[in-house]
């Protein structure tokens, strides 16, 4: 059981500004929450996919229909309207303070740091997160792939810009295409059933987290801080869960809905943001 029944918020605040405080090295682990303090929509249910993209209400179409590459076989207009417009919308959002505070926490680090996250935006790297320290376990907007593929090579997305008409949400030609066959190329982002996603980079990254963790010794301690990842798609709740088992690791969860956690959790039932600004004045 985590700490959270018993524990009132103001005591929660002060037990993870310990651990943060105290750590030798920390781990940010974040899932869409913390988009969404930046102002990023929220895709939880129907109903919030749907307020973000009326159009696709009136097709009957949910997120998880599109998330699918199959659309840039069978419609690659409708696929790209659908990323265009969201590749759009991180490009222009701003991310939120949480990013500075926990940057300045990792710099401070003497061993160091990584972050985990599903995120696709960028805004770790954005925010001045060294890139290679980065996990983007579900890929990333910044690269484009050929969507055969037919080859494992990414091109930087940063010069594509893709005309939408949100009236719409059908992307207008010319569409991005790959320079090696000539095939609609689409983002480097895991999708539903998707068999095709070029993974070699992020793997790499996985590769030198799995390499930087077995660099803490056994007497260093480990702040692991979770950030509005949910239970829908477990991905970063797990590997947040399996990291903090080791001894000497805390785990922090942060999320308004979903905040139990396993024994010794440091369980906070509210917005990433506002936690982090809590105990960045604690600390």
């Amino acid at each position: 059981m985590s700490r959270e029944t018993s524990l009132n918020s103001d005591q929660q605040i002060q037990l993870a500004a310990s651990a943060i405080r105290e750590a030798d090295a920390i781990v940010v682990m974040s899932g869409a929450g913390m988009g969404v303090d930046s102002g990023l929509p929220d895709f939880r249910g129907n109903t919030g996919f749907w307020n973000a993209y009326p159009p696709f209400r009136k097709l009957g179409l949910s997120f998880y229909d599109l998330a699918n590459p199959i659309w840039f076989r069978d419609n690659p207009r409708q696929a790209w309207g659908f990323y265009g417009h969201r590749m759009k919308l991180y490009r222009e959002t701003e991310p939120n303070e949480g990013f500075d505070i926990l940057l300045e926490w990792a710099k401070a680090k003497p061993a160091g740091y990584f972050v985990y996250t599903s995120n696709v935006d960028g805004h770790f790297q954005s925010k001045g997160f060294d890139a290679e320290r980065v996990v983007e376990c579900h890929g990333s907007f910044s690269f484009l792939q050929c969507r055969k593929p037919c080859t494992d090579e990414l091109w930087s997305s940063s010069e594509t810009v893709i005309d939408v008409n949100e009236s719409t949400m059908l992307a207008r030609e010319p569409l991005p295409r790959c320079k090696n066959c000539g095939a609609i190329t689409r983002p480097n982002i895991l999708m539903f059933n998707d068999w095709n996603w070029v993974e070699a980079y992020h793997a790499a990254r996985r590769d030198k987290f799995a390499q930087w963790w077995k660099t803490i010794s056994s007497d260093q301690k480990v702040a692991v801080v979770e950030i509005g990842a949910g239970t829908a798609v477990p991905s970063v709740r797990n590997e947040a869960e399996n990291k903090s088992a080791n001894a000497n690791c805390t785990l922090v969860r942060i999320n308004p809905r979903e905040s139990e956690g396993p024994e010794g959790c440091i369980s906070i039932a509210a917005g990433g943001l506002a936690t982090l600004q809590k105990i960045a004045k604690v600390i």
